[in-house]
């Protein structure tokens, strides 16, 4: 990209959650996720790979699991994750299935919001 391009790259994705603590049980405890930031306990970020995805109570106007936005994870194993949190008791909304160039579960955070469990097949992308 051009050095003048004013949008550089994605700085994070939010999640609106209810109680951040209940959803910290699940996206660390569950998903496996280390937080890289802190603020006030109503704000945390979890690096991942390039990207950060941050929970919060905090953002106004913006209802948890209210359709509408989802981020998809990249998995190095689709079938093991999903038998895993399955194990666990978190809910499937969508089970396995296949796109041209990925294979994708959905499962759901305390506040049932969409997340996308994603494993690209073998020499795609």
């Amino acid at each position: 990209t051009k050095e003048d391009d004013m949008i550089k790259h994605v700085a994070f994705f939010g999640i609106p959650v209810s109680d951040v603590a209940k959803s910290r049980e699940f996206y660390e405890g569950k998903l496996g996720l280390t937080v890289t930031m802190n603020f006030q306990d109503r704000w945390v970020e979890y690096d991942i790979g390039e990207t950060t995805i941050a929970i919060s109570d905090m953002a106004e106007g913006s209802q948890p699991g209210a359709p509408g936005g989802f981020v998809a994870l990249e998995v190095s194993d689709l079938d093991a994750a999903v038998a895993e949190l399955k194990a666990q008791g978190v809910p499937i909304f969508k089970d396995i299935f296949e796109s041209p160039v990925c294979r994708m579960a959905v499962i759901g955070d305390p506040d049932n919001n969409g997340i996308i469990l994603h494993q690209l097949k073998e020499g795609e992308g």
